[in-house]
């Protein structure tokens, strides 16, 4: 496993981090997450990144219980603020003071730690003064609960925004997390510019296309048993906008470039984003731990230009990278 720097800091990470997303403590039982999360330990992973929204909490409880008795100096532990947790009351949501304050208690408690490595927000509040996040975020900082701080899925302006502020008030704002494969890639044009102009990294999530760059699903084929396209609590609403004809054609396409490096598709996949000197990790989840044990060798692998450029021609238009596809909530949804 190889460790790359977070932003313009010290904090190194590893180029794989685990996360549990739709996984842990919901599509998975407690004690196959488990073993996933101590096969990505076995392979050098030390970063995992989760959220209080996740399973509505139950996520990070599970990856506490997971990481219990591991030397808390080796590890990288990232969580998120933003989305409705609980009954979902008027000020369950969001960033403001009180919904953060909250929020990284319970998130430490769960995660069975008395600070996180990095503390997100995982959405852009629009009915929140940006300058009580921070200032909010910044007092954690000080208070020893956080040591950095990140966002996910926020444009170029609102990056700027916010390590303005940050930079006011003393504390680091290193990394955005976004999605982002060789199908998504919407933060080419403007975020990942401001980012190396800023000294923020990507911690970028869905570098698999949601599996599907993995080549598991086939044109004219079933979709496979117990696949993530089958499950309607693990993510087959959002996968099903790759499951078109032609993406799926494009994508056998990238199998005799996979087979001639050497690759599984899904190892190629991840050295795809990893050979994007801004992002510092991409994260995978599992079921299983092979999984996570296969995707591991795809820290280190460079890739040729002349590889990048093929990818490029075999994929040609299906890419996205419209800018204004950027996740961003109108308002908060409780």
């Amino acid at each position: 496993m190889k460790y790359r720097y977070l932003g313009n800091s010290g904090l190194k990470v590893s180029e794989l981090t685990y996360g549990n997303w739709i996984t842990h403590g919901s599509q998975v039982e407690n004690d196959a997450a488990v073993s996933c999360v101590r096969a990505a330990l076995d392979v050098g992973i030390s970063t995992f990144d989760t959220a209080d929204v996740y399973a509505n909490t139950q996520a990070e409880v599970v990856l506490g219980d997971a990481l219990k008795g591991e030397r808390r100096e080796s590890l990288e532990i990232f969580t998120k603020v933003y989305g409705p947790t609980g009954p979902k009351g008027h000020n369950d949501t969001g960033l403001s003071r009180k919904h953060i304050t909250e929020s990284i208690n319970g998130s430490l408690k769960r995660l069975q730690t008395d600070y996180v490595d990095l503390y997100q927000a995982h959405r852009y509040d629009v009915e929140t003064p940006l300058e009580e996040t921070m200032q909010a975020f910044a007092d954690l900082v000080r208070a020893g609960k956080v040591l950095y701080i990140g966002v996910s899925e926020w444009n170029a302006t609102q990056l700027r925004e916010g390590h303005a502020l940050a930079e006011q008030l003393g504390i680091q704002l290193i990394s955005n997390q976004p999605e982002y494969s060789m199908l998504w890639r919407v933060i080419e044009a403007e975020v990942v510019p401001a980012s190396r102009e800023l000294g923020i990294s990507q911690i970028v999530w869905s570098p698999v296309a949601q599996g599907v760059l993995s080549g598991k699903y086939a044109v004219g084929a079933e979709l496979p048993a117990g696949s993530r396209a089958t499950d309607s609590n693990g993510g087959a609403d959002m996968i099903k906008r790759w499951l078109t004809d032609d993406v799926l054609t494009a994508v056998a396409g990238l199998k005799p470039v996979a087979d001639e490096l050497g690759l599984t598709q899904a190892q190629l996949a991840l050295a795809w984003v990893l050979s994007n000197d801004n992002v510092a990790s991409a994260i995978i989840g599992a079921s299983k731990p092979e999984q996570v044990k296969s995707n591991a060798e795809a820290s280190g692998v460079s890739l040729p230009s002349e590889v990048l450029t093929h990818i490029d021609a075999v994929i040609g238009s299906l890419a996205e990278k419209d800018p204004a596809l950027t996740q961003m909530p109108k308002g908060r949804q409780v």
